[in-house]
């Protein structure tokens, strides 16, 4: 029987699950969740196969802890980079810095293996829902914060905006992404930040 030091509450048991949450996004970003079973997490993680049963009942819910751990990965720096600004101005200026960023394959094949697990399997869905759903209301009160008259709904645009974008690059790891850095001036009022022209940044 497993130690109670183990159990989920404990801080050795959150380090336990973490590290086979970890292992999980590791596989997946390597293998598409069919790379995902509880005897390649186990491994990956050199714990015991039985604390995957002990902790999550089985390969279904880690599967939806790590859906949760992705979608965190993936929104929240965006939602923080976006938060601490405070103008518009700003808001620009971090829109196109998070396009211009470098395209970032892990994140993309992790998006992509989230969002394909969702639409086979409902409880990765519900996961995933949960996720945009806390996102949406973060970013919505941000921009109600720097733009109140911002129409309602602005924060899901958004989100499809960044989304999109990821996706073009995705496919696309070359794309020059110049055009798109400018029609963004359109996205909010108040014109793109001074000195922006539509080049990426250096």
């Amino acid at each position: 029987m497993t130690n109670l030091v183990d159990r989920p509450t404990s801080p050795r048991g959150q380090r336990r699950r973490d590290q086979l949450v970890d292992a999980g996004v590791e596989l997946l970003a390597e293998s598409g969740w069919p790379g995902v079973t509880t005897r390649s997490v186990a491994e990956r993680a050199n714990a015991n196969l039985g604390l995957i049963h002990y902790y999550w009942g089985g390969l279904p819910n880690l599967k939806i802890a790590i859906a949760r751990r992705v979608g965190a990965e993936v929104f929240d720096p965006v939602t923080l980079a976006l938060s601490s600004t405070t103008t518009v101005e700003q808001a620009h200026a971090r829109l196109i810095e998070l396009l211009a960023a470098p395209h970032d394959s892990r994140t993309a094949r992790l998006t992509v293996e989230v969002i394909a697990g969702a639409a086979r399997e409902p409880l990765l869905g519900e996961a995933l829902r949960e996720a945009l759903t806390e996102t949406r209301a973060k970013l919505r009160a941000w921009i109600k914060r720097v733009h109140p008259s911002a129409p309602d709904g602005s924060e899901t645009v958004l989100i499809a905006l960044l989304d999109g974008m990821l996706l073009h690059r995705m496919l696309d790891p070359d794309l020059d992404n110049g055009e798109a850095l400018s029609a963004l001036s359109q996205f909010l009022p108040g014109g793109p930040p001074s000195g922006a022209t539509g080049e990426a940044s250096p």
